[in-house]
């Protein structure tokens, strides 16, 4: 009776396996083909986009990175004595300064991590556009006739003195502690040391004088927040290497932008991001940055792209500034915006941001710029600092960023409610953190 039971059973599976599988596998059967070309596309499609990148990848690396270029140049005018200073030795003779991973964001202009006895550092660079004429990216620019054209043989040292603190005066106004300024500039250029600066010592700080960033560099040396100057080489500085140079982690390369939505990207950010506390931290630094430029020793100083690229921090979370050369002299900017033509207040612009007002009664710009740096470092403060907020604070931090990003009007108007907004701001976070394993 029971041995026709597991017969029956497999009879029985067999039965809904038919009903079940066989009208599902001739749907698939059907749809096969249009699968087969809906992933065919799509294999396509990737192959496409990553051969795309890759090749973008390479072609901008080769227009951008020309450290190569930069280290034979300078090295050609060190070895003929044209130039001098304290680092040319360690790249052109003994090779203890290398540059190793490219950071240039443009041509003219290249930035390398590297190394100087072992210990990391960044090279900066400027290459002149104009190439020989066959053309080649290799080519070395003959510009010492441009560049290295100053002081001329015969330049006596008090003499040398006096152009410096009249370019200084030019550039940063006249300040009364110039006289300071320009004797931390003759230090520097005596890179043997022996009381004197040689042609060749002067011809190389003069030429990196004529770089904004390092001009900032010497004139805020002495501050928290400025990478140190480590050495230079010609118009070749070297300074230390800030652990992590952009507020944020992530930083999508330009020909992949238009790929990455925006929100994915924010969203990615605020993942990465570090701990709030270490965010208020980095915050404060920031701030004090602030403080320490708005009226310093040499004047005050704007910054013309508030970037998130061009601040950076270090391994303890003390804000670093990575990038100075979207910070310009009051001088600087005054000298550009007077007697410029005008027709809105978007022709009234340094840089990015440093906008002043169009006067359109003599389409002329006005000097004064009129959103203060606090207002614009306040605006990219605004998401790194809200996101992961303490519920007790956020409240309060909200209408105090909010009230900092509305900042407006003359500087010489606003400067003691400009003090109580950025210290308002600067306690309220300190009160947090401040006796934590944090501060």
């Amino acid at each position: 009776m029971f041995s026709g039971q597991p017969k029956m059973m497999r009879s029985l599976r067999r039965l809904v396996h038919l009903v079940l599988f066989c009208p599902l596998s001739k749907g698939l059967q059907s749809r096969l083909p249009a699968i087969k070309v809906k992933y065919l596309f799509l294999a396509w499609l990737g192959i496409f986009v990553g051969s795309w990148a890759v090749y973008m990848h390479y072609s901008s690396y080769s227009e951008l990175c020309r450290g190569h270029v930069c280290q034979m140049i300078i090295c050609d005018h060190y070895r003929r004595g044209i130039i001098s200073g304290s680092s040319c030795k360690a790249l052109c003779e003994e090779n203890t300064l290398v540059l190793q991973h490219c950071l240039s964001s443009t041509p003219s202009h290249q930035v390398y991590s590297g190394s100087w006895k072992h210990k990391p550092v960044i090279i900066k660079c400027g290459i002149e556009e104009t190439l020989r004429g066959d053309g080649s990216p290799d080519s070395a620019p003959r510009r010492e006739m441009t560049l290295f054209d100053k002081p001329t043989r015969g330049t006596s040292m008090d003499e040398f003195r006096e152009m410096l603190h009249s370019f200084l005066r030019s550039n940063l106004g006249e300040q009364p502690s110039l006289g300071s300024l320009v004797g931390r500039v003759i230090s520097l250029s005596d890179v043997n040391q022996d009381g004197k600066v040689s042609l060749a010592e002067a011809k190389s700080v003069w030429a990196l004088l004529q770089v904004n960033e390092f001009l900032l560099m010497v004139a805020l040396q002495e501050k928290e927040h400025t990478p140190k100057l480590l050495g230079f080489c010609g118009d070749l500085y070297v300074t230390e290497q800030v652990a992590h140079s952009s507020l944020y982690r992530l930083e999508v390369p330009r020909y992949l932008q238009p790929l990455v939505p925006s929100a994915l990207h924010f969203s990615v950010n605020q993942w990465l991001a570090p701990a709030w506390p270490r965010r208020a931290k980095i915050t404060i630094g920031l701030l004090e940055f602030v403080e320490e430029v708005f009226h310093g020793s040499y004047g005050s100083f704007y910054m013309c792209d508030a970037s998130p690229r061009h601040v950076g921090y270090n391994s303890k979370y003390d804000c670093k500034m990575a990038d100075l050369r979207s910070v310009a002299s009051e001088m600087a900017v005054r000298g550009y915006l007077k007697g410029r033509h005008c027709e809105h207040n978007s022709d009234c612009t340094y840089g990015q941001d440093c906008t002043a007002t169009c006067d359109k009664l003599v389409k002329q710009c006005n000097t004064e710029v009129v959103q203060p740096n606090l207002a614009k470092v306040c605006r990219l403060l605004q998401d790194y600092l809200l996101f992961g907020a303490p519920p007790e604070l956020r409240e309060d931090l909200q209408k105090q960023l909010r009230t900092c990003v509305t900042l407006s009007g003359l500087a010489s108007q606003m400067e003691v409610h400009h003090s109580l907004v950025l210290n308002n701001l600067k306690t309220l976070l300190w009160k947090k953190i401040s006796n934590t394993k944090y501060s």
